[in-house]
């Protein structure tokens, strides 16, 4: 789920279609720009696969068809045991076209600090980060545990509430078009609740983990990304980063990537950090991501923009309630790449649901129903 930037050429949040332009922000702001691997991966084709005409929600049967057109949905990418089995896109995606994250790439920020952490760039997650950041030491942040940063748990007083324009996340896209920088505002926070007690879902504390990333490895988040993921990972296409006016990448939900560039996150997951034959991220590091470990981070607890969601969460990873193990990215807008290993599936949706943040309602939000949605296709193919 994520954030909130306003710029001329984007009113979010408005009710506005998007899907001419989420494929095009790389063109509208500055970015880090990802270079395709040298060694590509293609997923290989398998049998052609059908969805399934409709699935459950609330208790009543609701056509794919439907759902599918309803919430603009440009890409829908379905993998079974790393082989394609449905690829479909409409309006303005395709499998070439780059689209807009959102909160998928808080994922990509966690896979990163595992990296680090392994690589001793960064000590121990129970470090506070402003050993790292300095610009944090006077914030909310000063002395709080990175892994209580990367549980969404840092204390830090924080609205992510799309529909008010008023609220944190809307504060934090207008300091962006506004030429702010990321790094100044986050340092400028305050303290709310005891870190580490409340899952309070703030795009603010990746941006954090951005900068926690920056300073532990001493490159930038495109820089590194390049050659920790988006090289051996064999991603396909160009990608970038979009970036603040201070040149740092917005970490947050700045990645553009194609659907099957996405799905190579999820694949990773599915087969716990290895990839082609290499541990591309420790175990460890993958099984504690979508894992929640303490009472205030399971379904029912955590707190989106006040209201309280029936998802877990892990490190930078949702669970979904009653889950045999599955466990999904999600970004505004119904940007998803959700993984049930127990199936082999990893299936990447990139939408535009121009209804989105509309209100606080999950009437318009979709996300549950989005969860439900792709659990049947990934049912469908047992």
């Amino acid at each position: 789920m994520n954030d909130q930037m306003n710029e001329p050429s984007l009113s979010l949040f408005s009710g506005a279609p998007q899907h001419e332009v989420f494929p095009r922000l790389g063109e509208l702001f500055p970015t880090g720009n990802l270079t395709p691997s040298s060694t590509p991966h293609r997923f290989p084709q398998g049998r052609q696969a059908d969805l399934p005409s409709s699935y459950r929600f609330q208790g009543e049967a609701r056509a794919t068809k439907d759902f599918f057109e309803a919430t603009d949905t440009a890409a829908l990418l379905v993998l079974k045991d790393g082989l394609v089995r449905y690829e479909r896109y409409a309006l303005t995606g395709g499998p070439q076209v780059p689209w807009i994250s959102w909160s998928v790439a808080k994922s990509f920020v966690s896979a990163l600090v595992g990296i680090a952490l392994h690589e001793g760039h960064v000590d121990s997650i129970e470090d506070p980060i402003d050993r790292y950041v300095d610009a944090f030491r006077d914030s909310a942040y000063s002395g709080v545990r990175i892994k209580d940063i990367l549980q969404m748990s840092s204390g830090a007083r924080w609205t992510e509430d799309y529909s008010d324009p008023a609220s944190d996340i809307s504060r934090f896209g207008a300091a962006i078009s506004a030429g702010g920088s990321l790094e100044n505002f986050v340092a400028g926070m305050v303290r709310e609740t005891q870190p580490g007690t409340v899952c309070q879902y703030n795009s603010a504390d990746t941006q954090a983990l951005g900068s926690l990333l920056v300073a532990a490895t001493g490159r930038t988040l495109t820089d590194y990304m390049q050659e920790k993921l988006y090289e051996p990972l064999g991603m396909e296409q160009p990608g970038c980063w979009l970036l603040d006016s201070a040149g740092m990448e917005m970490a947050f939900g700045g990645l553009n990537l194609c659907a099957r560039d996405f799905a190579k996150i999820g694949e990773l997951f599915r087969n716990k950090g290895r990839w082609q034959g290499k541990q591309l991220i420790p175990q460890a590091w993958v099984e504690a991501s979508v894992t929640p470990d303490a009472p205030h981070l399971m379904p029912g607890k955590v707190l989106v923009g006040g209201h309280v969601l029936p998802l877990g969460y892990g490190l930078q990873w949702w669970i979904p309630e009653g889950s045999l193990g599955e466990f999904s990215a999600i970004g505004v807008y119904n940007q998803f790449v959700y993984v049930d290993p127990s199936r082999g599936i990893v299936i990447v949706k990139q939408s535009a649901n121009r209804a989105y943040g509309t209100s606080p309602d999950e009437s318009t939000n979709r996300e549950m129903e989005t969860i439900e949605f792709l659990r049947a296709i990934a049912r469908s193919l047992d």
